[in-house]
């Protein structure tokens, strides 16, 4: 019995360390990136103004995110593509698959694509989510669903965060769509982001070259086809009795919220937004393996080539050699360069708080300064101020997860007035903040006070800052 049992341990330790090392060994590597892709980049296309024409406005707090969303379902008369890091059940989720259903009731494809890992956790087995997958309009898929056969397939994760409605609106940025991040409903908790909705007149004829959302259409396409990204919630009746009562129920929270939130017809669009002279879309490679860091690349770029000053808000700094190379190289060159990410004491990233923590003084060797964020609730949002014309707003960190292995998206956006909007959300971030000038020390800031860690967190983050280092490349 001991030898059965001894042998039985050691198989399962062998599949556990092939997990380990087949999740792990093959992202160890960061790539660059290639010639193909650095000799096409241009960026003074990011400043040509654009033929089309384009509105922006943000959407800054988590009511404002489940109102514009709500009214853009409404809006919608050909179709709706939703793609999401993370899907949960909860209340502003139900609103959310209210308003879908209704859109597919009236003729409108609906599609959303959800990276396999969190829609595994968070999706499987839940009755709403078999309730709009029921609907022949309206389709469900996951990015890469792993195999633990394969087990590199793990972290192959989608990061992606859009909604694109017809060939008219978009909302792109770093909010995931449950709801901790969106609604106003009684939560422990919350966290803050941001996001960018995009207004833009049709011309008949026009190509994704003159329209971004056709560019963000084509991307969608290209990863929704993508053999990895595969059907889920099909097959199920509407007839079926827990699917038909999910349904009505659903039905019924559309009859109680329609014609409120904001989800009024006919809404002008261009009312509460400000004109853009040009948006240009930016991508990470869709394979789910190790990535040439495109966003990277081409965020540093339009960076180095700032006149005045560059300001990057970020949740965590996680840097590889090149990173970290690159952030000292702009430090250099431009004059302001500050970057505002959560504290240790706020943040609810714990793998990327651990490498911060024992990283901290080697990003602020960089030269950039650094703005540690104290406010209420962990900040999410992801954006860059670039001179007083360019914004950057999306879902990529500054982090080597989002830089080598994940696919992510970002919109670049040309223009003073969009520019100022941004600068002032920012600005609120940074007034509940404090400039970092020692790995311990702060500047002093009237009303803004430390947070500190609690004991039993700083221990154990003093355990985890040293451990994280082996796979930090996943943070």
């Amino acid at each position: 019995m001991r030898k059965k049992l001894k042998i039985l341990l050691i198989l399962l330790l062998i599949v556990l360390l092939y997990e380990i090392v087949g999740a792990c060994i093959p992202f160890i590597h960061t790539k660059k990136v290639k010639k193909a892709y650095s000799e096409k980049l241009n960026t003074e296309s990011f400043t040509q103004v654009s033929s089309g024409s384009d509105w922006a406005q943000i959407a800054e707090t988590n009511e404002e995110a489940l109102d514009v969303r709500l009214a853009m379902f409404e809006e919608a008369e050909e179709s709706i593509v939703i793609s999401t890091f993370d899907i949960r059940p909860g209340k502003s989720t139900s609103d959310i698959f209210a308003f879908l259903l209704a859109a597919a009731d009236r003729g409108v494809k609906v599609q959303v694509i959800v990276d396999g890992l969190y829609g595994m956790l968070h999706m499987d087995g839940e009755d709403i989510f078999q309730a709009a997958g029921s609907h022949p309009n309206l389709e469900i898929r996951y990015y890469n669903k792993p195999n633990l056969l394969k087990p590199w397939t793990i972290n192959g994760r989608m990061h992606d965060k859009y909604v694109l409605i017809d060939n008219k609106l978009l909302l792109m940025g770093g909010r995931n769509m449950f709801d901790y991040f969106i609604g106003n409903y009684p939560q422990k908790s919350k966290g803050y982001d941001r996001e960018v909705l995009l207004y833009h007149q049709e011309i008949e004829g026009e190509t994704s070259s003159e329209n971004v959302i056709l560019e963000v259409r084509e991307y969608f396409q290209k990863i929704w086809s993508q053999e990895c990204t595969r059907p889920v919630f099909e097959g199920k009746s509407r007839e079926d009795e827990e699917t038909a009562k999910e349904i009505k129920k659903l039905s019924r929270r559309y009859e109680k919220l329609s014609g409120t939130r904001g989800t009024e017809t006919d809404i002008d669009w261009t009312k509460e937004l400000v004109p853009v002279k040009k948006a240009t879309f930016v991508t990470n490679p869709t394979n789910i393996g190790p990535k040439e860091p495109w966003v990277w690349y081409t965020l540093q770029q339009l960076m180095l080539e700032a006149d005045s000053r560059v300001v990057i808000q970020t949740p965590y700094a996680v840097f590889s050699q090149d990173m970290y190379e690159g952030m000292e190289q702009l430090a250099k060159t431009v004059e302001k360069t500050d970057m505002l990410i959560n504290s240790t004491a706020v943040g609810d990233n714990f793998m990327a708080s651990s490498d911060y923590t024992h990283n901290k003084g080697k990003v602020l060797d960089t030269g950039v300064r650094v703005h540690e964020y104290f406010g209420e609730h962990s900040c999410h949002g992801k954006s860059i101020l670039i001179d007083g014309d360019l914004s950057v707003v999306g879902s990529y960190n500054f982090d080597m997860r989002s830089t080598y292995v994940d696919t992510e998206t970002m919109l670049v956006l040309y223009g003073e007035e969009f520019n100022s909007l941004l600068e002032e959300k920012m600005d609120k971030l940074q007034a509940e903040s404090l400039e970092v000038t020692g790995p311990d020390t702060y500047a002093e800031k009237e009303g803004i006070s430390q947070k500190e860690l609690s004991t039993g967190k700083a221990r154990l983050f003093w355990i985890t800052s040293k451990l994280i280092q082996m796979v930090r490349y996943l943070a």
